[in-house]
């Protein structure tokens, strides 16, 4: 009886999830491999180092703000390769622009800030996996936060940002496509 009652509540407890849907994430851009659009245009990479369109929905109730990460997990660095990070994004907004990681900011919506990458850069750096490598994979995550703002600046280093964003997540949803040269 015991386990039947546990059977029942698992089921409802996923049917509750599935029903409340829970966040999303989406991009016309991304697919299961990288355009050359996503790649860096350093390094001998060739690319246009743009980040993707993005958007997302089905936040939690006690959602504050919202942030965005691109990382590769598979960079021989022994902890991976932070490509993007993006915090304060306000609640109201579901969408990050085509090209919004320019190093400029000026894509991004008032408030947000970009802190620095792996390539010791604010903005978006696209993937650019050593030549002869397996296709690496670049996973673009957005986290909804229990904060409006986390206190970073565009020096903020990549693991202070990630802990951070970590320590106030409440649900994060995300998307994998790979890359190789």
């Amino acid at each position: 009886m015991k386990r039947l009652l546990r059977l029942v509540i698992a089921f409802w407890g996923v049917a509750t999830f599935l029903w409340a849907g829970g966040l999303s994430l989406e991009s016309p851009d991304l697919s299961d491999r990288l355009s050359l659009e996503q790649v860096y245009d350093g390094y001998r990479c060739g690319g246009k180092n743009i980040s993707p369109e993005l958007l997302w929905h089905g936040e939690p109730k006690g959602t504050k703000s919202f942030a965005v990460t691109m990382f590769d997990p598979d960079a021989p660095t022994g902890h991976g390769w932070w490509h993007w990070i993006v915090v304060n994004i306000p609640v109201h907004l579901h969408t990050l622009p085509k090209g919004a990681g320019d190093p400029s900011g000026k894509r991004l919506p008032a408030g947000a800030v970009q802190t620095l990458n792996d390539f010791r850069k604010p903005g978006y750096g696209g993937a650019c996996p050593p030549k002869g490598d397996a296709p690496h994979r670049y996973i673009v995550t957005v986290y909804a936060l229990d904060v409006e703002k986390l206190p970073v600046t565009s020096d903020t280093s990549p693991a202070r940002a990630v802990a951070l964003i970590e320590k106030h997540a409440i649900a994060k949803a995300s998307l994998t496509s790979r890359y190789g040269r």
